[in-house]
C-alpha cells in the first residue's frame, strides 16, 4: 500500500472505527445473553410448552369449548401445533443468522441456507396441516409430491450447507489489525441494524397473527427479512472496500449477495422451482468458495 493511501485510510477509517467502538460493545452485551446456555435451554422450554398449550387450545376448539371470539382464530387441525413450533423456531434461528454475521460474512451466508432448509421443512408441514383428520390418503394425495419435493430440497440443502461450512477458511480481508478490528466493529452495526429490522418486523408479524392468517403473517416476515438481507450484503460488500479492494475478495462479498437474491426468490417461487433455487443458491456459493480458495491460494503462492 503506498504511504498516500495509508494516511487517507487513517484519516477516514480511522475515526469511524473509534465512533464504531459504542456500537460494537452494546452488540457483545446482546450476543453473549443470546449465545448464553440459559437462554438457549429457556427457548426450548418455551418451544415444549407453546406446543402443548396449542395442541391443548386445538382440541378445546374441536370441542367447541372455546369462546365464540377465539374460535375463527384457533386451527382445527393439530398439526398447526407442530407448524407454530417451526415458526417459532424459525424465527429464533433468524437470530442466530443476524449474530452470525459479525463473526463471519461466510457463516451468516450458510446460516441464510440453513434458515431456508427449515422454512421449506415448514412448508412440508404446513401442506399437511392443510389435511383433515385422521389423514386420508385421497385427500392428501394431491399434495404429496409437493411435500416430498419440499422435504427432499430441504434435505440436499442441508447436506449442501455441511459441505460448504467444510470450504470455509476464514481469511482475514487486511493484514493490519486496525483495519480488521474496524472491519469487524462495522460488521457488527450491520448486525445491531438487523437486529432492529428484525424487532420491528417481529412486531408487524405478530399483529398479522391476530388480525390475519397466522401462516399467511409468516411467510411475510420470511419473505420481507431475506429482502432487508440483500441490502445488508450490499452493504457489507461496500463496507469492505475501505478495507480492502482486492478482486477475489470484493466479488465473493457480491457474488454472496448474489446468493441472496436467489434465495429471497426461492421464498416466493411458485412449487418445485422455489426448491430448484434454493439448492442453486447453495452450490453456486460452494462453487464461488472453491473457486475464491483457488484464486487465494495462488495469489499465496506469488507471495
Amino acid at each position: 500500500m503506498e504511504e498516500s493511501e495509508a494516511v487517507v485510510r487513517s484519516k477516514f477509517i480511522g475515526p469511524l472505527s473509534k465512533g464504531l467502538r459504542a456500537t460494537a460493545s452494546l452488540y457483545d452485551g446482546i450476543e453473549s445473553s443470546f449465545e448464553d446456555a440459559r437462554t438457549q435451554r429457556s427457548f426450548a422450554v418455551f418451544l415444549v410448552f407453546i406446543f402443548a398449550f396449542s395442541l391443548v387450545l386445538i382440541e378445546s376448539n374441536r370441542q367447541g369449548l372455546l369462546p365464540e371470539e377465539l374460535r375463527g382464530r384457533i386451527s382445527t387441525n393439530h398439526f398447526g401445533a407442530v407448524a407454530l413450533a417451526f415458526t417459532l423456531l424459525l424465527i429464533f434461528e433468524v437470530l442466530s443468522l443476524v449474530f452470525a454475521l459479525a463473526r463471519s460474512v461466510a457463516d451468516s451466508i450458510g446460516k441464510q441456507f440453513e434458515l431456508l432448509s427449515l422454512v421449506l421443512l415448514r412448508k412440508a408441514f404446513f401442506e399437511v396441516s392443510h389435511f383433515g383428520e385422521p389423514v386420508d390418503w385421497k385427500t392428501a394425495a394431491p399434495a404429496v409430491p409437493v411435500v416430498i419435493a419440499d422435504m427432499a430440497g430441504a434435505l440436499l440443502i442441508f447436506a449442501a450447507t455441511s459441505f460448504y461450512y467444510r470450504l470455509q477458511r476464514h481469511r482475514r480481508i487486511t493484514s493490519d489489525e486496525a483495519d480488521q478490528a474496524g472491519f469487524v466493529a462495522a460488521k457488527k452495526a450491520v448486525a445491531l441494524l438487523l437486529l432492529g429490522a428484525f424487532i420491528l418486523l417481529g412486531a408487524r408479524e405478530m399483529l398479522l397473527i391476530w388480525l390475519s392468517a397466522p401462516d399467511r403473517g409468516a411467510q411475510r416476515f420470511f419473505e420481507i427479512f431475506y429482502t432487508v438481507l440483500i441490502f445488508s450484503d450490499v452493504l457489507l460488500v461496500l463496507i469492505a472496500l475501505c478495507y480492502s479492494t482486492r478482486y477475489p475478495v470484493v466479488f465473493r462479498n457480491s457474488g454472496f449477495a448474489a446468493a441472496t437474491v436467489m434465495m429471497r426468490l426461492a421464498l416466493t417461487a411458485p412449487r418445485y422451482i422455489n426448491v430448484l433455487l434454493g439448492l442453486g443458491a447453495v452450490l453456486f456459493s460452494i462453487a464461488l468458495t472453491l473457486a475464491y480458495n483457488s484464486y487465494m491460494a495462488k495469489l499465496a503462492e506469488r507471495q
